[in-house]
């Protein structure tokens, strides 16, 4: 008995199995549809945002460390604290471009944000996805939680994990070699669908976690001790199709 191949096939049965087979794949993968895109910065003032920093309530002279500048918004890192979008936000793709203007620090992007100074009176309560540099791509959880494969590994010993002051918030990345050289733009895409949420850094896979304990909120960014330039803050909703 001969072996059966694919290429044995008539040219039109080979096409028309071709076109069924990538009907199916794409009925497989397509849960969800990406609508249209648009940028949540205007490149002119912080409109549809608010600020929260704490040290502004009992000092005259701290000032809003968010601003514009040659059409980029700017963290300038000090005095701490976070530019919280006006708006709550549920199943989207978020695109961030972003890069330290002077020497690199620490910075974040925060999803799925609701009451503000949960944690140390600073942080709302979120997921945080982790900017610093050489560690973008981690999640620390503020007050809510996230769950990753090699839990142990990524988080250390399971008595220790917590989302509160004192606890082992952290979840490690799965590489950190996905940075661009200080000075460079680095693309951050975060995916936030359902109780997941993906992370990419210049186009590599760099965390995927799954039950979140949230899966809407606000979208904030950090002012955590560096200057950061954004020159990019695109959101596109996500549609989840009924499989």
């Amino acid at each position: 008995m001969k072996k059966f191949t694919f290429s044995r096939l008539s040219p039109v049965v080979r096409a028309a199995t071709h076109l069924i087979f990538m009907i199916a794949l794409f009925l497989c993968s397509s849960s969800k549809a990406y609508l249209q895109s648009y940028s949540l910065f205007n490149g002119k003032d912080l409109t549809g945002w608010h600020i929260d920093i704490p040290e502004m309530d009992t000092s005259k002279t701290a000032k809003n460390p968010f601003i514009i500048r040659n059409g980029l918004l700017v963290s300038l890192g000090k005095p701490n604290g976070h530019l919280i979008s006006d708006s709550s936000y549920q199943n989207y793709r978020l695109a961030v471009e972003y890069r330290f203007a002077g020497k690199p620090g620490n910075c974040g992007v925060l999803v799925h944000a609701s009451t503000p100074r949960a944690l140390y009176k600073m942080f709302p309560k979120s997921l945080e996805v982790q900017m610093m540099h050489q560690n973008a791509g981690d999640f620390w959880c503020i007050v809510e939680d996230v769950t990753v494969p090699d839990m142990e590994a990524r988080r250390g010993p399971k008595n220790e994990w917590g989302i509160t002051e004192g606890k082992k918030r952290r979840v490690i990345n799965l590489t950190d070699s996905s940075e661009k050289s200080l000075g460079e733009w680095n693309a951050m895409t975060i995916e936030c669908v359902g109780s997941e949420v993906k992370v990419w850094i210049n186009g590599e896979l760099v965390n995927h976690g799954s039950n979140c304990t949230a899966s809407k909120g606000s979208i904030a960014l950090q002012a955590e001790g560096a200057e950061v330039e954004f020159r990019k803050v695109d959101f596109t909703p996500i549609k989840e199709l009924t499989k």
